[in-house]
């Protein structure tokens, strides 16, 4: 039974990373939020950026291409075994516009 339970918990863990980046980007957030944001999701962060203007004056003009790579994991149990998926990686890309 306990078995059970770990594979429920995990496989929501993985259910609400797979939803998606949860705010992307706002008006209200700097470049550096946006970016902090979305590394503490997990995410690498690409960056690509037209300028030469320093982090903080940057404007996101996008993001896009969230990926996520997963694989299944077998567990073995008292009563029952089966496989839950485990993200391995997530790598997702920022443009920013730093011409200021």
């Amino acid at each position: 039974m306990r078995t059970a339970t770990t594979i429920a918990a995990l496989a929501m863990a993985g259910f609400g990373v797979l939803a998606g980046p949860a705010g992307l980007a706002s008006a209200e957030q700097t470049a550096g939020e946006t970016i902090a944001n979305l590394q503490a999701q997990g995410y690498t962060v690409n960056i690509d950026r037209v300028g030469t203007k320093p982090l903080s004056e940057c404007v996101v003009t996008s993001v896009r291409n969230p990926q996520t790579n997963s694989e299944y994991v077998g567990i073995v149990g008292d009563d029952e075994d089966g496989a839950v998926r485990v993200i391995t990686s997530q790598t997702i890309s920022v443009s920013l516009n730093c011409t200021g």
